[in-house]
């Protein structure tokens, strides 16, 4: 069946990626964004909306045109640890993405849309305190009360986890929710501090050079001397954990999700948990290049140790994920040295 899909900042990194899977299913894709498609020509919609979802009278537009038969909330004031965690940003964190938030719920019903609706939550509405050892064996959906999430932003999400499912209760909205865990790919943001975990480490290493001081014979030959090794900066001393999961895979599960009956917030995470330091050291690898790590302080670090259960959603979908990490580095590698190659 061909629907009529709303992706709500749908040029986004996981948006745009979540409206190609869809239009490429044969639906009629809209996405409605602040901004556009930063990598290219927008492929991937029917139409493309550039409108300020903290507006109410730009939401209620989509919805007073519009019968929309699924509904994918992904726009909100967000970004990696250096924009997250600092604590400079909470202010427009929290209330942009609340308003976004509220005033697609109150269009929804305004005009009495019966959308299936998705909500993008995140694993930062954990508590921190159950994060705080680098050897986290997993975060159950079960985990998250009581409540202490490790920023503003942990906070806003599970306000809006908590929004959504309130509706769901009383006005009978039809909704899904999944709690995210550090999603990486291509098409993502890969510089200016608020990229992700995975996007740096490649783009650091890609802008990386090594050197060799290259002695020439008077016949031609030439023997490498020395050389000199690069170097990258790793925030804290590296043995901070997380799991991370390619964008293919999520994908897949949001998918999943919205065609089953789970009506409960379930994790979207890989459980492949590492270090930092080992997550550079994969990048560096990939590359190929000979590269040290310098571990560095940074109040931006967020919890210790973070890792996704995927008992719940298995148990509910019969399905989890298992794109190995090195995998989608490879890919995500591959896609950023190029960003970089042109940037130059």
């Amino acid at each position: 069946m061909r629907n009529n899909i709303l992706i709500l900042g749908g040029n986004g990194f996981i948006g745009h990626h979540m409206a190609r899977a869809l239009k490429k299913e044969g639906h009629f894709v809209t996405v409605a964004d602040i901004k556009e498609y930063e990598y290219g020509a927008n492929d991937f919609s029917d139409e493309n909306i550039i409108c300020d979802l903290r507006i109410t009278e730009s939401v209620e537009k989509l919805f007073y045109v519009y019968k929309w038969d699924e509904i994918y909330c992904f726009a909100c004031q967000m970004g990696g640890a250096g924009y997250v965690f600092t604590g400079e940003n909470d202010s427009d964190i929290m209330s942009d993405s609340a308003l976004i938030n509220i005033n697609i719920l109150k269009s929804i019903l305004k005009f009495e849309s019966k959308a299936k609706v998705f909500y993008s939550s995140s694993a930062c509405m954990y508590p921190q305190e159950i994060q705080r050892i680098s050897n986290n064996t997993g975060l159950k959906e079960s985990d998250a009360y009581p409540a202490n999430p490790d920023s503003e932003y942990g906070w806003e999400k599970l306000f809006s986890e908590r929004l959504f499912l309130a509706y769901a209760r009383n006005k009978g909205l039809d909704v899904r929710i999944a709690r995210f865990h550090n999603i990486f790919g291509i098409e993502g943001t890969w510089k200016w501090g608020r990229e992700k975990a995975p996007a740096a480490m490649c783009r650091k290493v890609a802008e990386t050079k090594t050197e060799e001081n290259i002695y020439k014979y008077s016949d031609g030959t030439k023997e490498t001397l020395s050389q000199k090794n690069g170097e990258i900066e790793v925030w804290g001393d590296g043995l901070q954990t997380r799991s991370f999961l390619y964008i293919d895979e999520c994908i897949e599960g949001i998918r999943r999700l919205m065609n089953s009956d789970c009506k409960e917030p379930v994790n979207i995470g890989s459980d492949e948990m590492v270090s930092i330091n080992e997550l550079a050291k994969m990048v560096i690898e990939i590359s190929g290049k000979d590269i040290a790590i310098k571990n560095v302080e940074s109040k931006a670090l967020g919890v210790r140790g973070r890792n996704s259960d995927n008992d719940f959603i298995y148990s509910k979908l019969g399905w989890k994920p298992n794109y190995p990490l090195k995998k989608g580095l490879e890919r995500t590698f591959e896609w950023v040295s190029k960003q970089v190659y042109n940037n130059l």
